[in-house]
């Protein structure tokens, strides 16, 4: 199949994918099923795209492989985050607003239908990395590490999340050890360093404008979904992050100021 047909089928695979989540969500009545899902629907299309493309390329099969790490881990800790816990704060507010009886239609399109769109986008480089049949080379190699250091930073971040917050003392604080003392969020920074590898596959491939992919993943996390909205947050919250903000980058992993 040609490239955009490929492409546009994963578009609806995708949305059929997202329309099954919701109907979860309306079974269970937590619209924020739908961030542990986000990974899980990037393994999905990508099980698609490697099951769609003829070539036979050792890319194509890495590609399938780091993908699937990453979104399972994703995935997996994400619904363990949330397992047992109320619905997230961003999606009661929504149903808060829009009514219970509302909410249920309004959440199809508000987060289910507009998440799928955007992981199809996103998508793009994971395609044209499956696609095109080049053999691998040098660039491949620095999307691995990229990936690599992406995936060390955001799982790691994760991991000493998790452990700071599991001790009562340190409710209320700021961690600021660890991945945590070199950036003020290394899940995002992470997150969008593995999004750059899969980028630079999609390049390694001869493919270019699906790197928009990669870009509009890394602009999710700084200005809508990540940083700056949790940013909001927690300078209300805590009251020794403004202290924090002084000292740690927001993203890029530095030594800390004095």
């Amino acid at each position: 199949m040609e490239f955009l047909t490929i492409y546009g089928k994963g578009l609806l695979l995708i949305l059929g994918f997202m329309v099954a989540v919701w109907v979860v969500s309306l079974v269970i009545k937590k619209a924020s099923i739908a961030d542990p899902c986000w990974g899980l629907g990037f393994v999905v299309v990508a099980g698609y795209y490697h099951l769609s493309t003829a070539n036979e390329s050792l890319r194509k099969i890495i590609v399938l492989t780091l993908v699937t790490i990453w979104g399972l881990r994703l995935f997996a800790y994400l619904l363990w985050r949330s397992y047992g816990k109320p619905e997230d704060y961003r999606y009661a507010q929504f149903r808060k607003e829009y009514g219970a009886h509302r909410y249920w239609w309004v959440s199809f399109f508000q987060v289910f239908v507009l998440q799928g769109v955007l992981l199809w986008l996103i998508s793009a480089p994971l395609l044209s990395a499956h696609y095109y049949d080049q053999q691998p080379g040098w660039l491949d190699g620095i999307a691995i590490c990229f990936w690599l250091v992406g995936f060390i930073f955001e799982a790691g971040g994760d991991y000493q999340l998790v452990k700071f917050k599991s001790n009562p003392a340190n409710n209320g604080k700021v961690l600021n050890t660890g991945f945590w003392r070199y950036t003020r969020h290394p899940n995002y920074f992470g997150d969008a360093c593995v999004w750059w590898g899969f980028g630079l596959f999609s390049v390694a491939a001869e493919s270019y404008w699906p790197v928009l992919g990669s870009v509009l993943m890394t602009f999710l996390l700084l200005k809508v979904s990540g940083v700056a909205m949790l940013e909001r947050s927690l300078k209300t919250t805590k009251p020794e992050y403004s202290e924090y903000i002084r000292k740690t980058n927001a993203f890029l992993p530095w030594i800390p100021r004095k």
